[in-house]
């Protein structure tokens, strides 16, 4: 896609319709849980409110029985709205620069994003929530009707099972309140960006509530020929039936339209292409057949609470998540059919040294992957003597299948990564096949945790224990549906923590926890190509401590996490390599963070994190006692906003991140060079409009710095993927 005046009609056309939603809805910001409206008689545990944390500092969780950040013995990491907004957030990307733990793993432009929490790459299958319940994580997610995004740094085994071992990421949905606000944007491409935030209370005692998010976004990439364009709406609703039941629904759906972008490979196997010599802004492969990757995402929920009593309280979740992506691209992959690497010269799965690299037709419709939870849990105190006791007990069902196509992967061409006019190539004239189920999981699992308040014993301590059963049970097919794995697994995931809080602004903490998370993928050059390893064990050790200083909260952990090491070994088997699990990978690291309001007029997220993480007794000495693949020693970020004291409603908003130099290969023949990377901007409400208004512009990567934003794996093959240049966005944000 060009900027074309269809771009401008889209927008007039989300204009027209959002002022038409505009004039229906009635003014005023009341919450649908005003106290005022509801008595001393409702309970707080069914209050729902549409305000929102400040300072960039979030003070509760769904972590961890859904306490607050500061007690929840664990790394939690939270993005608010507010620096949603002021960042001009759009997708996972955009939130994890606020934390130094977190990095992108195969993140191409176009496509849907992977990332990686402390050193570890999310599993898509299991690691993103929306509200507690697991979606299929192969979507863009969309944030325009999300109050905050909770990352939990480490093993999740309780909160979540089955789960890749650095973490897990959570979306909290707006709730409805008495709002109606418009946003128009655009950026220093052309891309355009409408959204509307329309809600309402209504009701003799208010129980009934509804929001309404829709946005429509024309995507100007900062990359030739990968433009596109998305659709979104959401509706969220509330009743409050009595004083004791709520009940929650929410209701998502996004269609993302955009061109994919190939990521590059190792020049020769053992070489970093120059920064210098290649660009962001190409494509490699374009070619003028080729059609953009479409994923649309259906993410449904509901939840009922009931409320026995002021200790004890029921809680039930369903949730339902599809997401459907036909996957089309002029594929740049390795270099099989050039002399050189013929020759052995060059792996063929790595591009030749020279730059030369082949084409591939591929053509992917309808692939599918859908995902179904019921959970229950039972909340509620009792004593034994002096000693409290918080319990959750549940139980939760998970099924997630996967469906795909007799694939075309055709070899069309090959190509040079310096020529500035890609090779134009005939299309491959096969066509792919039917749809086959590729994967059945299940999940099922005994959920059981107890705080126990020691305090009666030793002032400020306590004791958190918690185990998930797990009962896992696996079935891959091929495209005959004959079964090549089935898999069963019953294990206990448990995770014990002891907490210790001198003062009420205070919290200590060391943890222990035990994780299972699902085996790799062989790639298509092993002996075994395909093949699902069966799931493995992970472990953690965590020390750290958090402190309320005043609205700022400061926190400081130290991590061992351990995992068995998957990889493609070098043998004499019929294609040289088997897909194995052999040896330890460990990564020990220290985080510091910061979030809140330092002054009046300042607040920021700030972040560190170092990280030494290698793999050992793999049987491949090459392998072994380096730092692992897209794993930086180092990582910082930091986001401020300062108001301006003397100058009405402006604010100064600023940015910096550094990623040390990351392994770009396993056995780290070459590493991807450290960065910094600056952003800047502007937030203007002034208080004559009564803060009705707000103006931001955001300048991100300012100095313009080329960069490798991923080295990461994908199925077992390593790509390089260049980040953004400098992009502006401008945004007009109006309330009513």
């Amino acid at each position: 896609m060009t900027i074309s005046p269809r771009r401008t009609t889209r927008l007039s056309q989300s204009c027209a319709v959002i002022a038409l939603m505009l004039g229906g809805v009635a003014p005023g910001h009341r919450a649908l849980a005003d106290p005022a409206d509801q008595g001393n008689t409702v309970p707080n545990t069914v209050i729902v409110t549409g305000t929102r944390d400040q300072g960039y500092r979030a003070t509760d969780t769904q972590f961890g029985g859904a306490g607050t950040v500061l007690d929840t013995p664990a790394s939690i990491s939270v993005v608010t709205r507010d620096l949603m907004d002021d960042q001009q957030a759009r997708r996972l990307s955009d939130l994890i620069r606020n934390d130094a733990s977190i990095g992108e793993n195969y993140a191409p432009e176009g496509y849907y994003e992977d990332i990686a929490i402390r050193g570890f790459p999310l599993d898509l299958a299991t690691g993103l929530q929306i509200n507690g319940l697991t979606i299929a994580g192969e979507q863009p997610v969309a944030l325009e009707n999300k109050e905050r995004v909770e990352f939990l740094k480490g093993l999740a085994g309780v909160d979540a099972g089955v789960v890749a071992p650095g973490g897990l990421v959570d979306y909290i949905t707006k709730r409805p309140a008495d709002v109606r606000s418009l946003t128009l944007g655009t950026d220093n491409r052309g891309g355009l960006y409408s959204a509307v935030d329309l809600g309402s209370v209504f009701g003799e005692r208010k129980q009934y509530g509804l929001r309404l998010n829709v946005a429509h976004e024309d995507i100007a990439s900062y990359v030739d020929h990968a433009d596109g364009y998305r659709n979104f709406g959401s509706l969220a609703g509330d009743w409050r039936a009595t004083e004791n039941d709520t009940v929650n629904v929410d209701l998502e759906y996004q269609r993302r339209v955009q061109h994919s972008v190939s990521g590059y490979q190792l020049l020769g196997g053992t070489t970093v292409p120059a920064l210098d010599t290649v660009s962001p802004s190409h494509m490699l492969a374009a070619q003028s057949w080729t059609k953009p990757v479409t994923i649309n995402a259906l993410n449904v929920s509901g939840q009922y609470e009931h409320r026995f009593s002021d200790d004890w309280r029921l809680k039930v979740a369903v949730g339902h998540s599809r997401t459907v992506i036909d996957d089309n691209v002029a594929f740049a992959y390795g270099c099989y059919a050039v002399a050189s690497c013929a020759n052995g010269e060059t792996p063929g799965y790595y591009f030749a040294a020279n730059g030369d690299f082949d084409v591939y037709d591929y053509r992917s419709p309808n692939d599918a992957r859908e995902d179904d939870q019921a959970q229950a849990l039972l909340m509620g105190k009792v004593a034994t003597g002096s000693i409290g006791h918080s319990l959750t007990l549940g139980t939760s069902v998970f099924r997630r299948t996967v469906t795909q196509t007799d694939y075309v992967y055709d070899y069309v061409g090959s190509d040079n990564i310096y020529n500035p006019t890609p090779l134009a190539f005939a299309p491959s004239p096969n066509n792919p096949g039917a749809n086959y189920e590729r994967l059945d999981s299940r999940q099922y699992a005994i959920i059981g945790m107890d705080r126990v308040d020691l305090g009666a014993l030793v002032t400020g301590l306590e004791l958190d224990a918690g185990v998930r059963g797990v009962f896992l049970r696996e079935r891959a097919y091929d495209i005959d549906h004959a079964t090549i794995r089935n898999t069963a697994e019953t294990l206990p995931l448990p995770q014990l923590a002891l907490v210790y809080k001198p003062l009420a602004a205070l919290t200590l903490y060391a943890s222990h926890a035990r994780g299972l998370s699902l085996g790799g993928q062989a790639p298509a050059w092993a002996t075994n190509a395909s093949e699902i390893l069966s799931p493995s064990l992970s472990w953690q050790d965590e020390v750290g401590a958090k402190y309320d200083w005043n609205g700022l909260l400061l926190g400081a952990s130290v991590f061992r996490l351990s995992k068995a090491y998957e990889y493609a070994k070098p043998d004499d088997s019929a294609y040289g390599f088997t897909y194995v699990r052999e040896g330890t990978e460990r990564h020990d690291g220290l985080e510091l963070n910061a979030a809140g309001q330092v002054t009046r007029d300042l607040r920021l997220s700030a972040s560190a994190t170092f990280i030494h993480a290698v793999a050992y007794g793999t049987g491949t000495p090459a392998y072994d006692g380096h730092q692992a693949m897209n794993v930086p020693h180092v990582r910082t970020a930091l986001y401020a906003d300062y108001t301006l004291p003397h100058l009405d409603g402006l604010a100064l908003l600023a940015g910096w991140q550094y990623v040390g130099e990351k392994a770009a290969a396993r056995d780290a023949v070459a590493y991807a060079p450290a960065y910094h990377l600056f952003n800047a901007g502007l937030r203007y409400a002034p208080s004559a409009l009564d803060n009705k208004l707000t103006l931001r512009l955001s300048v991100d990567n300012l100095l313009d710095r080329r960069y490798w934003k991923d080295v990461g794996e994908s199925a077992g093959d390593a790509y390089l993927h260049l980040g953004a240049p400098r992009t502006a966005r401008f945004t007009v944000e109006y309330s009513l």
